[in-house]
């Protein structure tokens, strides 16, 4: 077995990286549980600063993994318009960014499921196309409810980013409800009220999706 010293060299490099460049990044590790028909899980993940890493060396150490994060499922951007004369209830999903990756590739393929629910009752769903391999996918695409004026307080907009999959079950990556009175969040809560409050204009809105 053929070992190098990098002890003395300045100009030394591993893996086509100079040494002194390696040691002002972080090497991350992920571990995951391998599935043979589904997406593999992850088990944890494990974040190194090189700068710690006596390269020169060939140091062993035990490092803790940390569980996956489950609360950065990325952010959605939306638009919210309401015409109460015509009863339409108009919801645009532009864009999300920084999505999180359900696959093992490091991206996603996500597309948008909507339910228009009144009460916990559903009553009619939408979905967009598939985007494939991307965390940043350009949906703009609109979906339009008849919703009359004396329920539209009572409706909410149940919106769920999902990763699809061709093998297994498609995962959710992350979710809003978009509702006058108890929205997925306090962002989402003021964006339905100033729809309300503000008819026949769109009104635009990030958001960040929550994971359940």
């Amino acid at each position: 077995m053929n070992e190098t010293s990098f002890k003395g060299r300045r100009d030394a490099r591993l893996g086509g990286f100079p040494i002194q460049k390696l040691q002002s990044r972080v090497l991350h590790l992920h571990v995951f549980d391998y599935d043979r028909f589904s997406r593999d899980d992850s088990i944890g993940e494990v974040f190194l600063p090189l700068c710690q890493v006596d390269l020169s060396e060939k140091p062993s150490f035990w490092k803790a993994l940390k569980p996956p994060a489950k609360d950065k499922c990325g952010e959605l951007l939306t638009s919210l318009c309401y015409h109460p004369s015509q009863s339409i209830l108009t919801l645009t999903l532009l864009k999300a960014k920084n999505l999180k990756a359900k696959d093992i590739n490091g991206k996603s393929d996500p597309y948008v499921k909507v339910w228009l629910q009144f009460g916990d009752k559903r009553i009619e769903k939408r979905k967009t196309p598939i985007f494939k391999v991307t965390l940043n996918p350009v949906f703009n695409e609109t979906f339009s409810f008849n919703v009359p004026w004396e329920k539209i307080r009572e409706c909410s907009l149940d919106v769920m980013v999902m990763d699809f999959d061709n093998i297994g079950r498609n995962e959710l990556i992350g979710r809003i409800l978009l509702a006058g009175k108890n929205g997925s969040g306090a962002t989402e809560t003021k964006h339905w009220q100033d729809m309300i409050t503000k008819p026949r204009q769109t009104i635009v809105q990030w958001h960040r999706l929550k994971p359940e």
